[in-house]
C-alpha cells in the first residue's frame, strides 16, 4: 500500500463539495474533532485571496469579544478557524451576512459540533452550509482523495456488482494495520512506529481533556471523564447502555448521559442508530457505540490488538466520510431485531436498502448469510442484494442474493 507523507499533498475528500458550497452560501461551516485536517484544507483554498484568523490566538479570541464587527469586516471573504473558542462570534457572522448576503464570504471551522453546542445560540440557519472533516480515509491515505466504492455499488445494479468490484487497482491490506494507526493524519501518515502512535494518542487524549472539553464544559473530575473514555471504547460496536457504562465507570447514569453528549459533540464517540421503517423509532431505539477514529479506540481500550468490532468501525468511518460529503442525503444505520437477528449497517439512499454484514474471518461461509437474507425477505423490493465484507480473498455469490467481497475492493 502507498501512504503519502506529506499531509499538504494530500488530497481530502470534502474538497470538492466545500468549493461547491462556497460558490451557493454566504458561509460554510467544516466541523470535526481536532487534528483531522481542518486548518490544512481552508488554508489550501485559493491561499492569499482570503483573509485567516484563528480563535486559538488569544489576541483574535480577545477581538472577537470585544470587536468582532470589525474583525469580520474588511474587504474580501475571510476564514475564522476553531469558532467554537468564542461562540457568541456567530451572531455577528449572521448580521454581517444580513447587511450584505454574498456567497464564499464567511468559512468557519470548529473542532466541536456547532449545533449541539449549548452556548451556540445562533445556528445560522440558512446562510450557511455544514461540512463535517472525519479522520483520512483509507483511499485518502492512499491519495486517491476519495472513500469507498459506495456511489458505484449504488448506481450499479446488483447483478452487475461482482465485475464491478473485481476490476480495480485495490491490493489487499492487513485491515489490523489500518485499525492500529487510524485516520488521523500525523500518526496516520507520519509516524511509523506503533510506540511514536501510542506517545501521540496519549498526548491527544490529554489534549481533549485538559483543553478542548472544556470549551464544551467545565469538567474538573478528568479522570473519572477519562475513565468513562477507556469504558466506551471496551465496549465497541456494543449497545449503548449508559446504566452498564456507569458502573464500569463508577459514575451515575446523568453524569455518564452528559459526558457521552460532550464526546459526540467533539466527534470522537460515534452513536449509530438502528433502522426502523418508522423514522421516530430509530429515536427510541438504542444506539451502537462507535469511535471516529480506531486508532483512538485502541489507545484508550490499551490494547494493540484490533477485534472484529474495530474492522465494523473502520468500515463505518469511511461510510461517514462518503455521506457527509455528499449533495444527495443518506443515512447509515445497523439493523437488530427482538429475536436476535442483526445486520451490521443499512445505508439507505435513493429510497433503496443496502445491508452489509462484516466478518473478521478470512472464509466466509454460507452460514453468514442469514441475517442479511432475513433482512431481504423483511423489507422485499426495498432491499438491495446482501454485501458480505470479509478479510479474504473470495469474491462470490454465496447466495443468490450475498455477494461476499474483500473489504479492502470496497473500502
Amino acid at each position: 500500500m502507498i501512504i503519502m507523507h506529506a499531509m499538504d499533498t494530500v488530497p481530502r475528500l470534502v474538497a470538492t463539495a466545500l468549493a461547491a458550497r462556497l460558490k451557493a452560501m454566504p458561509a460554510v461551516v467544516v466541523t470535526g474533532a481536532r487534528q483531522t485536517g481542518k486548518s490544512t484544507l481552508v488554508a489550501s483554498l485559493l491561499p492569499g485571496t482570503r483573509r485567516y484568523h484563528t480563535l486559538d490566538d488569544l489576541d483574535v479570541r480577545d477581538a472577537a469579544r470585544r470587536d468582532p464587527d470589525l474583525l469580520l469586516g474588511g474587504p474580501g471573504p475571510v476564514t475564522l478557524d476553531e469558532v467554537q473558542r468564542e461562540p457568541g462570534l456567530l451572531p455577528a457572522v449572521k448580521r454581517a451576512i444580513d447587511r450584505q448576503r454574498q456567497p464564499g464570504r464567511y468559512l468557519l471551522t470548529g473542532s466541536a459540533n456547532l449545533l449541539l453546542m449549548r452556548q451556540v445560540s445562533e445556528s445560522l440557519a440558512g446562510r450557511a452550509s455544514y461540512l463535517t472533516l472525519w479522520p483520512l480515509t483509507r483511499r485518502e491515505q492512499q491519495g486517491l482523495g476519495t472513500c469507498g466504492r459506495w456511489d458505484e455499488l449504488l448506481a450499479t445494479p446488483d447483478a452487475d456488482w461482482r465485475d464491478l468490484l473485481a476490476d480495480g487497482p485495490d491490493l489487499p491490506e492487513d485491515w489490523r494495520a489500518l485499525a492500529r494507526r487510524g485516520g488521523y493524519p500525523t500518526p496516520a501518515l507520519e509516524l511509523t512506529t506503533a510506540a511514536d502512535r501510542r506517545i501521540w494518542f496519549d498526548g491527544y487524549v490529554r489534549t481533549y481533556l485538559e483543553r478542548d472539553l472544556q470549551d464544551l464544559a467545565s469538567i474538573s473530575a478528568l479522570p473519572d471523564f477519562r475513565r468513562l473514555m477507556r469504558a466506551a471504547s471496551l465496549r465497541l460496536g456494543q449497545l449503548v447502555n449508559q446504566t452498564d457504562l456507569g458502573r464500569d465507570a463508577a459514575l451515575g447514569q446523568p453524569t455518564v448521559h452528559r459526558w457521552l453528549n460532550l464526546l459526540e459533540t467533539s466527534y470522537l464517540l460515534v452513536r449509530l442508530p438502528a433502522y426502523a421503517v418508522n423514522r421516530t423509532k430509530r429515536l427510541i431505539k438504542a444506539p451502537k457505540l462507535y469511535w471516529s477514529d480506531t486508532g483512538i479506540a485502541l489507545s484508550l481500550a490499551e490494547t494493540d490488538e484490533p477485534g472484529g468490532a474495530h474492522l465494523e468501525n473502520l468500515i463505518l468511518a469511511d461510510l461517514l466520510a462518503w455521506r457527509d460529503a455528499r449533495i444527495e442525503q443518506a443515512t447509515i444505520n445497523y439493523w437488530r431485531t427482538a429475536s436476535g437477528d442483526e445486520v451490521d449497517l443499512v445505508i439507505e439512499a435513493g429510497g433503496r436498502l443496502l445491508p452489509i454484514e462484516i466478518k473478521a474471518a478470512a472464509r466466509p461461509r454460507l452460514a453468514d448469510c442469514k441475517h442479511l437474507r432475513t433482512f431481504r425477505a423483511e423489507y422485499g423490493a426495498q432491499a438491495r442484494a446482501g454485501l458480505l465484507l470479509h478479510t479474504g480473498s473470495t469474491l462470490e455469490w454465496l447466495a443468490p442474493d450475498v455477494l461476499a467481497v474483500p473489504w479492502w475492493r470496497v473500502v
